[in-house]
């Protein structure tokens, strides 16, 4: 039996075994600790370029590795308005708070002028450019502040920002100092560009990937690939996990799935992509997620 196939029941209660586990999923993946509201702060991006960002501080002023949010397609708000952060990173945001971590996130869009890039295109703002540059900033400018635990940061990311962890982690794209990345995690992210083949990847740090089976607008297939291929040369360990039956966003804490249309960059072409929770592989993520966390060493070395 796979759990990962598992569904919360609709309605009526949480009868039998498969039920009943099918409920605790769902309770651990629902019940968030509070959070401190979000401070925004700026700091010195690439190219001269002031990055704007959100910090959530864990509660008491203690210490704690830091971990750097890269959000996805969708941002943090446009230029011209406040950062706000939208109810899958505010969640993550706070689980991570409530475990000792400060959050840090950066905000790849505002400062360029552009509100979002699930529509439009991406003007240009690309993971494996300026994208990378923002968050290779962020954890420099994180390591360094007082609320930051010795020996290096952690990357995590959503979709487009999925992508944005692997390219600052891979050291095909450039150099990454020594001992700024302790680790990544990249929640379903395009792991190959439409019409391209796999790029070569060196990551300098222990990478996590989770993928949704049923992903149609970040197919699994092409990082599990990346994950087996990395597993051939010695290195940084590069661990993929796929949900069967888990669509784009499974980890949205309240998003039933849907169908969207009009988005940009899709493999087929047709602008549609599905997307929503899936219980399961939530709850499994959010615990997949702390465990990875909690075994990284300082500096990314394993």
């Amino acid at each position: 039996m796979n759990p990962f196939r598992l569904r919360p029941p609709r309605r009526g209660p949480c009868l039998g075994p498969l039920a009943a586990l099918a409920c605790l999923l769902s309770t651990l993946a629902t019940a968030r600790p509070a959070m401190v509201a979000p401070e925004a702060v700026a700091f010195p991006g690439p190219d001269g370029i002031t990055l704007r960002a959100l910090l959530v501080l864990p509660e008491g002023g203690r210490k704690g590795v830091p971990v750097v949010a890269l959000h996805g397609c969708g941002g943090l708000g446009g230029p011209a308005r406040p950062m706000h952060l939208p109810a899958r990173e505010a969640d993550w945001a706070a689980r991570l708070a409530a475990s000792g971590h400060p959050v840090l996130f950066p905000d790849s869009f505002g400062p360029r002028g552009v509100a979002e890039v699930c529509h439009g295109g991406e003007r240009g703002i690309q993971p494996e450019n300026l994208r990378r540059g923002d968050a290779l900033a962020a954890a420099a400018w994180a390591e360094r502040q007082g609320w930051a635990a010795a020996g290096g940061v952690v990357l995590l990311g959503w979709s487009h920002g999925g992508s944005t962890v692997l390219a600052a982690a891979n050291r095909v794209f450039g150099p990454v100092p020594e001992g700024l990345v302790r680790g990544a995690v990249a929640l379903y992210p395009g792991c190959v560009r439409v019409g391209r083949a796999l790029p070569p990847f060196d990551p300098a740090s222990p990478v996590l990937m989770l993928l949704g089976g049923a992903d149609g607008w970040t197919p699994a297939r092409f990082c599990e690939a990346l994950a087996r291929r990395a597993g051939e040369r010695p290195g940084p360990s590069v661990e993929s996990v796929t949900y069967p039956g888990a669509e784009h966003g499974f980890d949205q804490p309240h998003m039933p799935v849907r169908e969207l249309s009009g988005m940009a960059i899709t493999p087929k072409g047709d602008g549609r992509v599905r997307m929503g929770t899936d219980a399961a592989a939530r709850a499994d993520a959010l615990r997949r997620v702390a465990a990875f966390l909690a075994r990284l060493p300082p500096g990314g070395q394993e």
